[in-house]
C-alpha cells in the first residue's frame, strides 16, 4: 500500500508483486530497483521499501571478483537467488538468467527460468530483444513473469565492442523495435542500460509497460543501481550512478576498530565472555 495513494500497491505485510508494478506505473509512482547478492544485503534493502531487488548477474563482479558477468553460471544465480529469497519478504525478487543458459533454445530457456523460479525468484530477467523472442515467449507460456533488458547488455560486451552507450542516433529506432517486441511477447518491464535519455522518451511513448532505467535518463518509469555503486562500497563508480551512503568508509572503520580493540586487548571485554 503507497502511503500516497492507499488504493495501489501491496497491503502492509504482504509481498510487492507484478500487478503491484503495473499499478505503481499506471499512477506515475517511479519503481525502485537494487541489486543484491545475500541474504543480508537482501534483507537491509528490504526494510527500506525498495519495491524490487535484481539478483543481477553482476554478482560475478562484485562479488566474485570477475572481469566480465560472462563467467557467472547458472548455479551460481540459484545459489545468489536462494539466498537473496530467503532475506527479502517484501520486494519483488528477480534473477538474471546468466550467459549460455538461454541462447540455445525455448526449451533451455524455460529450464533456466525454472530453476531460478525453484530458487525463489518471482520474476527472471534476460539480456536481448527480437533475436531472443521464441525464448520470451516460451518463459511467459510457461506461467514465469520476465523482465526485458536491452541497450548496453554485459553479457554482449565482447560484441557489442565494449562498455558503450547504446540506442543513439540510427541506431535508437531498432532499440524501440526491440523494445516494442518484447511487450508484444508479454514482458512486464524493460531495463534500458546506457541508452540516451531522447530514445528512452521515445520509447515511452509507444510502449504500455515500465521502462527501468540505468544510466537511461531521468524519464523511465523507474531506477536500478548496482547496491555497491550506490553505497560507497568501491573507489570507482560508473558515470551513471550516485553515491548515497558511504557504507565502504563504515566497514572500513569497523575494520579498523576492531584491530586497535584486539591488539591493545579491550576485546573481548568481560562481558563478552564467561570465565568459568
Amino acid at each position: 500500500m503507497h502511503k500516497d495513494n492507499p488504493d495501489i500497491g501491496p497491503k502492509p505485510g504482504k509481498p510487492f508483486r507484478v500487478q503491484h508494478v503495473q499499478q505503481y506505473f499506471a499512477a506515475g509512482r517511479p519503481l525502485t530497483m537494487l541489486t543484491a547478492y545475500d541474504a543480508i544485503t537482501a534483507r537491509i534493502i528490504d526494510s527500506a521499501e525498495i519495491d524490487m531487488i535484481l539478483v543481477g548477474d553482476s554478482y560475478g563482479t562484485t562479488m566474485l571478483g570477475m572481469s566480465s558477468t560472462v563467467g557467472v553460471t547458472l548455479d551460481d544465480m540459484v545459489r545468489a537467488t536462494a539466498a537473496v529469497a530467503a532475506g527479502a519478504s517484501r520486494a519483488l525478487v528477480v534473477a538474471d538468467m546468466p550467459f549460455g543458459s538461454y541462447e540455445s533454445s525455448p526449451a533451455q530457456a524455460v529450464d533456466t527460468a525454472v530453476a531460478l523460479m525453484r530458487a525463489g525468484a518471482a520474476a527472471v530477467k534476460l539480456e536481448g530483444g527480437r533475436r531472443i523472442l521464441p525464448q520470451v515467449k516460451a518463459i511467459v507460456d510457461a506461467g514465469i513473469n520476465v523482465m526485458g533488458h536491452l541497450g548496453f547488455t554485459p553479457q554482449s560486451e565482447n560484441h557489442l565492442g565494449g562498455k558503450r552507450m547504446q540506442g543513439r542516433a540510427d541506431a535508437a529506432p531498432a532499440l524501440v523495435a526491440d523494445a516494442l517486441a518484447l511487450q508484444e511477447a508479454g514482458v512486464f518491464s524493460i531495463v534500458f542500460e546506457m541508452v540516451p535519455a531522447a530514445t528512452t522518451r521515445a520509447a515511452i511513448d509507444q510502449l504500455n509497460v515500465p521502462i527501468i532505467g540505468i544510466g537511461a535518463g531521468p524519464d523511465a518509469a523507474g531506477q536500478v543501481l548496482v547496491w555497491t555503486d550506490m553505497s560507497g562500497m568501491q573507489d570507482w563508480k560508473p558515470s551513471f550512478a550516485q553515491v548515497f551512503g558511504q557504507v565502504g568508509a563504515e566497514l572500513k572503520h569497523a575494520a579498523q576498530s576492531y584491530r586497535d580493540a584486539v591488539v591493545n586487548r579491550t576485546f573481548p571485554a568481560p562481558e563478552n565472555y564467561h570465565e568459568n
